[in-house]
């Protein structure tokens, strides 16, 4: 399968595993065919162990496998990628990567080293072939491209991180300006950093499920070639890049179908995004595991928690959203697609890990800013709530419940359910302000709110407990 066109090298992309390559590869072998961006990507292998060896065997190629739901109509497509040039691992030829550096067509770099790949290692210095974290990595190219070009202002790179951490770029620019001093580099060089370089925060979002190991003969079956590195991924692609009229130029994804928005602030799509994907992920699990469903999409085609959801996503999380109603309507409808995603098992126990601290984050700030703002309990997020607490309780039908938690935190539900007080137990949790931040019992309704719904899940179960529940606030 391999392919003859050579590409001159625009992209060093930091990272070779699945999401990457079915992510940014894509979305370049997207410009590359329908606006002749003419782009070729370097892969940089981060850590010491990696896929470098076995892209190179291939020629940098690879076939993704696209699968979801849009609009209820299934898709499967499959596309050759074609667009990496070369793939180096530093660790076995440090000199290769230096080189990347001093390529004239270079314009962007690109990384995914995972949500703990843009760190500070105090112990990497200039001299190792390489630094140890992928921030030091970095800032031995660009510092390498500095000299080679001798502070060349139209020599500055685009830096695009897509690791899933908050303000991304920023944190990255820190680092490297950190490490700038540590190494005692020029000031010449900062500045070239500071003024001539533009770092981006971003948000990304697909799911990528990876090598399909179990089905890879059935896989196969639709190629005639050999490929190891076949990657499978959702149709779903959305990618929120922070930039000015400059990036639009230097990325014209605009003229493509691809779902890139350019925008000044990233913030309102990562709300959206933690709220509502990320939110409906949170309050379905432990009700919809005590309903008696396994998987995300049992839940959302089920009649009865398939209209819970619904309804605590357009209900009640969209409804404190300051976004436009059309467009929370529109990407709410496509999470709920990608929960019906046959092609994704996604199962439910795999997302109860760290319950709590997820709803802290994911939906906490929703049920709030609903009673806040409409003055009444959110009746569904509040019962998601009750559901939460109930499921770091006792066994339910007597089975144990799939809690995967901190030890200190499994200890202080075991302690308060021992007790078999429903008051209590509504009354201490939501008092606890390691697990909330604040004390929830100062709320008002939420505290007897949630021991109404508890004691009606203990006494009804979910289906006719939520019924009785939610009559009481008719």
């Amino acid at each position: 399968m391999a392919l003859e066109v050579k590409l001159p090298i625009k992209v060093v992309q930091f990272g070779e595993g699945n999401f990457l390559r079915a992510f940014i590869g894509y979305a370049f072998q997207k410009l590359n065919k329908e606006v002749d961006f003419n782009a070729g990507i370097a892969v940089v292998q981060p850590i010491d162990r990696g896929m470098v060896d076995m892209l190179n065997d291939q020629d940098g190629l690879y076939t993704l496998f696209l699968k979801g739901v849009k609009k209820g109509q299934e898709i499967q497509e499959k596309e050759l990628i074609s667009n990496i040039v070369k793939g180096v691992n530093p660790y076995t030829d440090f000199q290769g990567y230096v080189s990347l550096a001093k390529e004239d067509s270079l314009e962007f770099i690109i990384s995914n080293t995972t949500e703990a790949g843009i760190a500070y290692v105090k112990s990497d210095t200039l001299e190792m072939q390489p630094p140890s974290s992928f921030p030091a990595k970095l800032t031995v190219l660009l510092h390498e491209r500095f000299k080679h070009y001798n502070g060349d202002a139209s020599k500055g790179l685009t830096i695009i991180p897509c690791e899933l951490i908050n303000y991304n770029s920023d944190t990255l620019k820190e680092i490297i300006l950190k490490y700038i001093s540590d190494w005692n580099l020029s000031d010449d060089f900062k500045n070239w950093i500071t003024n001539h370089n533009s770092f981006h925060n971003t948000l990304v979002d697909r799911i990528v499920p990876g090598y399909p190991k179990d089905e890879i003969t059935a896989y196969n079956s639709q190629l005639d070639y050999e490929d190891n590195l076949i990657v499978s991924a959702e149709t779903f692609f959305l990618w929120v890049i922070e930039g000015g009229e400059a990036l639009k130029k230097k990325l014209p994804f605009d003229k493509t179908d691809l779902d890139v928005k350019i925008v000044d602030n990233m913030q309102p799509y990562r709300t959206r995004k933690v709220r509502i994907l990320n939110g409906a992920h949170t309050s379905m699990v432990p009700f919809s595991i005590l309903y008696g469903n396994q998987t995300v999409k049992e839940t959302v085609d089920d009649e009865f928690t398939g209209a819970f959801v619904n309804k605590a996503l357009s209900g009640e999380i969209a409804e404190v959203l300051e976004m436009g109603k059309e467009e929370l309507k529109s990407f709410t409808d496509e999470v709920l697609d990608r929960f019906r995603n046959p092609f994704i098992k996604h199962q439910l126990s795999s997302i109860a890990l760290n319950s709590i601290s997820k709803f802290k984050v994911r939906v906490l700030p929703s049920l709030l800013e609903y009673i806040d703002i409409k003055k009444q309990i959110p009746v569904n997020l509040t019962f998601a709530l009750a559901c939460l607490i109930r499921f770091y309780g006792k066994e339910w039908n007597g089975k144990a419940l799939p809690v995967n938690d901190g030890t200190d935190i499994v200890a202080f539900f075991n302690e308060l359910w021992a007790t078999n007080d429903l008051k209590k137990v509504a009354q201490e949790t939501l008092a606890n302000t390691v697990f909330w931040d604040q004390d929830l019992t100062q709320v008002p309704q939420l505290a007897s709110a949630v021991e109404v719904a508890l004691n009606e899940i203990e006494n009804k179960g979910i289906k006719d407990g939520f019924e009785a529940y939610a009559q009481s606030f008719q």
